[in-house]
């Protein structure tokens, strides 16, 4: 590890040994143990196989795992010290037609989807055919291996957009999204695969447990897609004004990449079969709080624009869990707050200029 990006990565590797205090009950009680992970080359995955290794090395757990992934060589100038990893194998393939020769796992983590705003918007169809087929192929995987538990990394889209009076998201929300919009292909098939996970749970008795994933920030993130903390991040990192084209009003939070780790260890280990759980953070920002936040990680501070016009009377869109459940259930808490994730990430950025 020390030969790869030796400045950024000393921003994770901090991260890791702060996590580890955290993570290491829940993976210890993974020792041994052969996982399955799909979607291990994009942000959640690769901080997901960040902490195993981190936890391997320093606990000596003789975890494994077999990781899917479409392109192993490009993952592997990506990420080299992962790829180069003892305790882990890459398959090539596709997550709708896994290979028949992966054989049985001890547990499972099914987070491939193609995060993909120009996806989702311009082939909604062959988004929500991604998610579905996936799904079904990693139940199936999953189902040969018997009691087995499986995390499935569901999103907060599956609660729609919030109505007016609704602070933030509750497991047992019933809302959902517009059925007769054509931008909802992620949302509704995120509630397909949850409904995936109850099928294989009632037929073949795999232990599906299901994180709905909110927003994050922090090493990883991209920089250069619809994600408006990694546009932000991107101004500053390069000394650029922000421009927001939006009127500010949006509401956001954001929990550190590292912190969402431990969650889905935490909900993999010790979550209930069959049971929603929220990954995110409490601590809500609006899109003009939030720039003027990065706007301040750097000296001289960058300057923040607003260019939208708010409407009176137009409903906020506002998307914040509760994340009551996973407090009082599993004892997990956000410790870092946005300012410090924001600069975190910040000064991975300047040591590492890869992502």
């Amino acid at each position: 590890m020390n030969g790869f990006a030796p400045l950024g990565y000393q921003r994770i590797i901090a991260d890791l040994d702060e996590q580890l205090q955290y993570v290491e009950p829940d993976l210890r009680s993974l020792s041994g143990c052969h996982l399955f992970l799909t979607g291990g080359t994009g942000f959640v995955g690769s901080w997901l196989l960040e902490s195993l290794l981190h936890a391997n090395q320093r606990c000596d757990l003789g975890i494994r795992a077999t990781v899917l992934t479409r392109d192993p060589a490009a993952f592997a100038l990506k990420y080299p010290h992962l790829a180069q990893s003892a305790h882990l194998d890459f398959v090539c393939g596709d997550v709708r037609a896994l290979p028949s020769t992966l054989g049985k796992f001890d547990a499972m983590i099914h987070a491939a989807t193609p995060a993909s705003a120009d996806l989702n918007h311009n082939a909604p169809l062959e988004m929500l055919d991604t998610i579905i087929d996936g799904g079904r192929a990693v139940m199936d995987l999953a189902a040969q291996s018997g009691n087995i538990p499986l995390l499935f990394t569901s999103s907060g889209a599956v609660y729609g957009k919030a109505p007016a009076g609704l602070s933030s998201f509750t497991e047992t929300y019933l809302g959902g999204p517009d059925p007769l919009s054509p931008k909802v292909a992620y949302h509704e098939g995120k509630r397909v695969g949850e409904f995936q996970c109850a099928v294989a749970h009632q037929r073949s008795g795999i232990q599906p447990k299901i994180a709905r994933l909110f927003a994050f920030v922090g090493p990883y993130l991209p920089l250069d897609r619809h994600l408006a903390v990694g546009n932000f991040l991107a101004d500053v990192h390069a000394g650029r004004s922000i421009c927001m084209t939006g009127d500010g009003t949006t509401v956001r939070s954001y929990q550190y990449a590292s912190e969402m780790a431990t969650w889905l260890w935490a909900i993999l280990v010790r979550g209930e079969a069959l049971r929603a759980y929220n990954v995110g953070s409490e601590e809500a920002v609006t899109m003009r709080e939030l720039a003027e936040l990065a706007a301040a990680t750097v000296s001289p501070r960058v300057s923040v624009e607003v260019r939208g016009v708010s409407v009176p009377g137009q409903l906020v869109d506002r998307y914040v869990p509760s994340t009551q459940r996973a407090r009082e259930e599993l004892g997990l808490l956000s410790r870092i707050p946005i300012r410090e994730s924001l600069s975190r990430t910040l000064d991975y950025l300047r040591g590492y200029q890869g992502h």
